[in-house]
């Protein structure tokens, strides 16, 4: 299975553009698409999901133009959006069952099948009974992934999926996903870069509508080797630091801040040469697109 996204545009019509000649190829497995809220994910979770359509370019699926055929294309597609709402007085059992004749499984032995079946698969049929309203976070994107997987999709959209878990429910839902993408099309659309380092071997990063990278997180990693350096300070010496220094990220380590920097040689400073990781790679990335997108903005004033 291939999913092919050739010179992909959207332009609204107040002149925000959302995407920017966006070009990819996406193979079995799964793909972490990576990006700060407002890069564009979500404008093409969208476009795949046959839900807008872009100005320019098109997608193809497994030879298919889905711009032209998008009825062939949500057959295939198992989609969990950021944000989706359940009824909350009805169980899990009965709105799965529901839904699943509303995707057109209509023999009512093979339906109840299937729903068994993904009940067991997300860890929620114990709770088959239960009022959806009494769900928490997890066990509510446990059953999405579920609705998702009713028309056994070849290919699943999940956007933002870790966002307002706690850590056993991430873990979780994370196994699950993994699961899934070994006989699938999985996109994993995300701000944080802990779950594409753990589950994906190939990926994308977006910001301001543009392709920044695509490949793999190794890859990624590799690039920063000997080039990421760290060192403790006290917080009000940050604002100094980021004037003289390429800072990508701080994090807070007893009480004082850890910046990295990205340095080509030893900066000096009693700064420690540090392993290079995935983040790294993405806020110099992210780094990159906002100075490039700021003088874009002064050359167009």
């Amino acid at each position: 299975m291939e999913l092919i996204i050739n010179n992909l545009s959207v332009t609204y019509p107040n002149g925000i553009e959302a995407l920017k000649n966006v070009s990819m190829k996406i193979s079995n497995g799964m793909f972490g698409l990576l990006g700060p809220n407002g890069a564009g994910k979500s404008t093409l979770m969208r476009i795949i999901a046959t839900l807008q359509q872009p100005t320019d370019g098109n997608v193809i699926f497994n030879g298919q133009n889905i711009l032209t055929h998008s009825n062939e294309m949500r057959k295939q597609l198992g989609y969990l959006p950021q944000e989706f709402g359940v009824y909350p007085k009805i169980t899990a059992e009965k709105l799965l069952l529901h839904l699943a004749v509303l995707k057109g499984i209509t023999v009512a032995g093979e339906r109840k099948d299937i729903v068994e079946s993904l009940l067991v698969k997300t860890n929620l049929y114990e709770h088959k009974n239960k009022n959806l309203g009494g769900f928490s976070g997890g066990m509510k994107q446990r059953f999405g992934i579920a609705q998702a997987l009713l028309n056994n999709p070849k290919l699943m959209i999940v956007d933002e999926p870790t966002a307002g878990l706690d850590p056993a429910e991430r873990n979780r839902f994370l196994n699950l996903l993994s699961e899934l993408g070994e006989n699938t099309i999985v996109i994993l659309s995300t701000h944080i870069v802990d779950d594409v380092k753990e589950l994906c071997t190939d990926m994308a990063i977006l910001d301001h509508g543009m392709l920044l990278f695509k490949g793999s997180p190794k890859d990624a990693i590799n690039e920063m080797a000997g080039k990421i350096w760290k060192k403790q300070i006290d917080k009000d010496q940050l604002k100094e630091y980021k004037m003289e220094y390429n800072v990508l990220y701080e994090k807070l380590y007893l009480g004082k801040s850890m910046i990295y920097i990205l340095s080509e040689k030893n900066p000096g400073m009693e700064f420690q040469l540090t392993d290079p990781n995935l983040e790294a790679y993405y806020f110099s990335k992210i780094k990159s697109s906002k100075v490039i997108s700021e003088e874009s903005v002064l050359i167009n004033l």
